[in-house]
């Protein structure tokens, strides 16, 4: 088997595998992401797979369903998942180390398309630890005390509109994610600055809303709004490195 046959083997399994079935069977099967089902589905160093595998995750991420058709019959799959990734902002492992050209980073982060990167509520960027803080034996919040957080905001959003703030639509975001003037033109000048589309202008204000619920606020402020904007590390790399 020459080379451009197995790579083309290699990304005809990734899909097929991600989406839930290979193209010769005629009993559908629940592939990696229907057994993520109310899960984490880990994708480490993002970048290094194929756009077309990424893309393939992106209606499954927006409706928490697989649906594989055949001849015989068609079939639907649960997939709720929680999708957590992991990549290094350059090839060379950081976009400032000075040894790859913003135009390298750029083909690099390419790899993963824009409407996938929307669908990613929380962008975060971890940087360099020093060797302090990575000998500090300070000790941290525990799992229990963060859990106990996210419960009560969890279950105030069920008591607030039936649902968690990621599953509103619009119209729901109008009545339980109101936001006051000064909050909204804010926003409007981060969305131009980064040139946001539609998908993460909702998503920020979704996540501020979430924001607020952990903190027990009834609105959401302009605090919880720029923290929210914070949380889009990758569309602000994206921004800065096409100001050269």
């Amino acid at each position: 088997m020459n080379s451009y046959k197995l790579y083309f083997t290699v990304l005809f399994f990734l899909i097929m595998t991600l989406i839930g079935n290979f193209y010769s069977s005629s009993n559908p099967k629940p592939g990696e992401i229907s057994l993520a089902h109310n899960g984490v589905l880990f994708l480490d160093e993002l970048p290094e797979f194929e756009r077309k595998v990424l893309d393939s995750l992106r209606e499954p991420m927006e409706t928490g369903t697989v649906t594989i058709s055949r001849a015989a019959r068609q079939m639907e799959f649960p997939a709720q998942f929680q999708l957590i990734t992991a990549l290094n902002p350059s090839p060379t492992g950081c976009h400032n180390d000075k040894r790859a050209t913003p135009d390298q980073v750029m083909r690099y982060l390419s790899r993963v398309s824009g409407p996938f990167i929307d669908r990613i509520d929380l962008q975060i960027e971890l940087p360099r630890l020093t060797s302090v803080e990575l000998q500090s034996s300070k000790p941290e919040e525990t799992s229990a005390v963060v859990r106990a957080r996210v419960e009560a905001a969890y279950y105030l959003q069920l008591k607030r509109q039936g649902k968690v703030n990621a599953r509103l639509n619009n119209k729901e975001m109008s009545i339980h994610c109101d936001l006051a003037s000064t909050e909204l033109q804010f926003l409007a000048r981060a969305s131009e600055k980064l040139a946001l589309s539609p998908r993460s202008y909702h998503r920020i204000i979704k996540v501020a809303r979430t924001i607020s619920d952990l903190k027990g606020a009834e609105r959401i402020s302009l605090n919880e709004l720029k923290e929210a904007l914070n949380y889009r590390a990758f569309e602000r790399l994206l921004a800065q490195l096409t100001k050269y």
